[in-house]
């Protein structure tokens, strides 16, 4: 039975929202754009941009402006078959009728063109029915940070001219427009992105042709580690790309065990004790370092993979401990047929004389089987003993990796490496 993939959906904050529009939807910007799909103007963003910015100046608030968020949506490579506009226009509306807001949304393919997947853009605030439209019945001054002052005088310089930066807004003008409710608090929550996930994997299953390609939204806190998305031009690509090659050997050592029969409880232990808690202790004490990491997860494998080879080691030794209690069962059955034969074998030589053809004796149930029995358990144990002494090789061949020194002695850790890989499969 082939192991579930997961969906990778990420949650972005855009502090320049009209700038990453005119980024993921401009054929000049993107290699391969195959579709675009808005729900509204593009001028409702200028405006959301603007009314976003203005309420972050009130606030008072260190840091940068949250204008809107985006999500990235991976894709199924076999969703290239969908026709492009219907897709994203199907994506894009879902989560507008999900959220009630409005959205614009790109979908494209990276580069290497091994990454099919969607921007989507949407909005935190919500047009109001009707705009709420403010006229100063006085002179209002406002200060070099937008705030409101009572006199002109606050906002004059030494020389008696007005600051920069300063502003006055004359009797009868509009001092303030409010086009905009307020931000949705659930944008925020830690709940909403997990929501969202559970959401796009079910309406991607919907569309898989093919049962093996269908998702499965990742469990936080399961005994799986996840993998992390690199962004183009990430300047950590490589130490993350490296960091995602142990989380899948990792996960890989994961299905093993649970294929050998391992608890999924007992797996969840050496995670907790052999990463979480070792990583956690290592980055209050060292700070983070790019081979930390890798190092605490090798070890963890490795304690996995010993309890693997015990587990395999135990069911060796049961097959053969089965395999001698069939013998004695089967000899112990045998008696009976064999007493049955001889006084077959008496009851025939009394009647010689009056059957010149003697009946041949007949095989109980239980011995009839005995053949299929063993072949059975024949081919257990031998299966057992392979599996048992492929481990072994393995581990032998890890640890001869582990002790090779030296950047001259590459190939030699390629070969060895490769070999590894085959054992394992």
């Amino acid at each position: 039975m082939p192991i579930a993939r997961n969906s990778f959906i990420q949650l972005t904050k855009l502090s320049n929202v009209k700038g990453r529009i005119t980024y993921v939807s401009s054929h000049a910007k993107q290699e391969n754009l195959y579709a675009v799909y808005e729900t509204t103007e593009r001028k409702f963003w200028r405006e959301l941009a603007k009314c976003n910015q203005e309420e972050f100046a009130k606030s008072g608030t260190e840091g940068k402006c949250i204008e809107a968020r985006e999500l990235i949506i991976a894709l199924p490579e076999s969703f290239t078959e969908y026709q492009p506009d219907r897709l994203l226009q199907l994506f894009t509306n879902h989560f507008k009728q999900n959220y009630g807001t409005e959205c614009i949304a790109a979908l494209h393919h990276n580069k290497r063109k091994t990454n099919y997947h969607i921007h989507l853009i949407f909005a935190e605030r919500k047009l109001l029915d009707e705009a709420i439209i403010k006229i100063a019945s006085r002179n209002m001054f406002y200060d070099e940070n937008g705030k409101h002052v009572r006199t002109k005088k606050e906002i004059l310089g030494e020389d008696g001219e007005i600051r920069e930066g300063c502003s006055i807004v004359k009797k009868g003008e509009v001092y303030e427009k409010k086009l905009f409710t307020v931000k949705d608090e659930r944008f925020k929550s830690n709940s909403f992105l997990d929501e969202v996930k559970r959401s796009y994997t079910d309406l991607i299953n919907l569309y898989v042709k093919d049962e093996n390609q269908k998702l499965q939204v990742f469990q936080r806190g399961s005994v799986y580690l996840a993998t992390k998305k690199i962004g183009e031009r990430n300047p950590k690509a490589v130490e993350i790309e490296a960091d995602n090659r142990k989380r899948q050997e990792w996960n890989r050592a994961v299905d093993m065990a649970l294929i050998s029969g391992i608890p999924e409880p007992q797996i969840m232990e050496v995670k907790q004790k052999r990463i979480s808690e070792p990583i956690k202790s290592a980055i209050s004490r060292k700070g983070r370092k790019p081979n930390l990491f890798a190092k605490i997860v090798t070890m963890a494998i490795e304690t996995l993979e010993l309890m693997i080879e015990t587990v395999l080691v135990k069911k060796y030794k049961e097959s053969l401990g089965q395999k001698e209690q069939l013998q004695k069962t089967d000899a112990s059955d045998m008696e009976p047929v064999m007493s049955e034969i001889e006084r077959t074998e008496v009851k025939n030589k009394e009647q010689e004389e009056s059957q010149p053809e003697p009946k041949q004796p007949e095989m109980t149930r239980m011995a009839s089987k005995y053949p299929r029995f063993y072949k059975i358990y024949n081919e257990l144990e031998q299966q057992n003993n392979a599996i048992y002494k492929k481990e072994k090789q393995r581990s032998a061949k890890k640890k001869e990796l582990s002790e090779i020194k030296g950047w001259f002695k590459g190939r030699k850790k390629k070969e060895l490496q490769e070999e590894i890989d085959d054992l394992t499969s």
